[in-house]
């Protein structure tokens, strides 16, 4: 057992085999993630590397409910309140270079995304090598309505998914099933999630591809897959108020909902997000979408919505947020621009 005694309660590190078993482990927390547990995975990415047991890496999560529900954003509302905003600063930028780290690891890693996977979960899942879904799965990017943007690599994924499908996550932020994690090029393989047990006992010792191969089945067919016409028609859009016109207009109940869904959200979130997946699908590398990222999470704080939609969501619980501006007629050009400009102390500068 490898052990980091500062880091054991929250992260389990384990070598079983050929096996480097990462293990989240937060459950009563849904396994969100702190700094402590993105140092502790960062570090055992490092040893292992060079660690000629360790043939293949797993990341799961604790308990019955899920991978990961993101990051510990109440966490970060605490410190930003405390006059401690470079607290987040330091999350953020710990976090993409573990999302980097993850996306060109030398070794195959296989990520287990059964049940709730949001935000950071799908961060530190869906950059893998094997990103594994189940019949629980919940795959989403819901930090719109908290007065966030995706980040973790979240517009580089979604701006790369079939037609407009990513955007229509984004906006939305409802989470989606395994089959349609799969479609949307979130995930690879879907095994039963009473499979799981049996795949990571094999994997101490056997090959990712070709257990992957045993234990998957085929993913129902995905319902964003047959919405995709409508969808792809709604979201090519040049603006969130076009996009809630044509979704308006449609006939499919579904659209009418997204558009009631998508209207609760932050206005200055929207833009952002709608700017940022544009612009990510234009960036060559997932480094520089980070960079992105995280020029525009640390303007979501200090000039978003942010507080305001964690105080709503996790401090006070009212579920009603006071959005600032609160219409997206009022959130201007100059306001959205702002959001990507330079942080004052400094680019991520991931990409060089």
């Amino acid at each position: 057992m490898t052990t980091h005694a500062a880091e054991q309660q929250q992260v389990l590190l384990d070598v079983q085999g050929h096996l480097g078993r990462i293990t989240l482990n937060r459950p009563k927390a849904l396994n969100s993630l702190t700094m402590e547990m993105v140092t502790a995975v960062l570090g055992a990415l490092e040893e292992w590397r060079s660690d000629d047991r360790v043939r293949t890496v797993l990341v799961e999560g604790a308990g019955e409910r899920g991978l990961c529900a993101g990051g510990d954003i109440r966490a970060m509302y605490d410190a930003v309140k405390a006059g401690e905003p470079e607290l987040t600063e330091r999350f953020w930028a710990a976090e993409y270079r573990m999302n980097a780290a993850l996306a060109h690891y030398p070794k195959p890693v296989v990520g287990i995304m059964d049940g709730i996977c949001m935000g950071g979960g799908v961060g530190i899942s869906a950059h893998g090598s094997h990103r594994v879904v189940t019949e629980r799965s919940k795959v989403g990017m819901p930090e719109v309505g908290i007065g966030f943007a995706p980040d973790v690599g979240g517009t580089y994924l979604l701006s790369r998914a079939p037609g407009q499908l990513g955007t229509h996550m984004a906006l939305t932020g409802a989470p989606i099933s395994g089959a349609d994690a799969i479609h949307c090029g979130l995930a690879d393989h879907y095994v039963d999630s009473s499979e799981l047990d049996g795949l990571v006992n094999a994997l101490t010792e056997g090959e990712a591809s070709a257990l992957l191969e045993k234990y998957g089945t085929s993913a129902p067919e995905s319902g964003l897959a047959a919405a995709r016409p409508w969808i792809d028609e709604v979201y090519a859009a040049d603006s969130v108020e076009r996009i809630l016109t044509e979704l308006r207009s449609r006939n499919e109940p579904e659209a009418g909902e997204a558009a009631e869904t998508i209207a609760t959200k932050s206005p200055t979130s929207l833009k952002v997000t709608l700017r940022a997946l544009r612009s990510a699908a234009e960036l060559g590398s997932l480094e520089e979408v980070l960079d992105q990222e995280y020029r525009v999470s640390l303007a979501c704080v200090h000039r978003g919505d942010f507080l305001e939609g964690v105080r709503a969501t996790l401090v006070d619980k009212d579920r009603s947020p006071a959005w600032s501006p609160g219409q997206l007629e009022d959130v201007g050009e100059e306001h959205v621009a702002a959001f990507f400009r330079r942080p004052a102390n400094g680019d991520l500068g991931l990409s060089g």
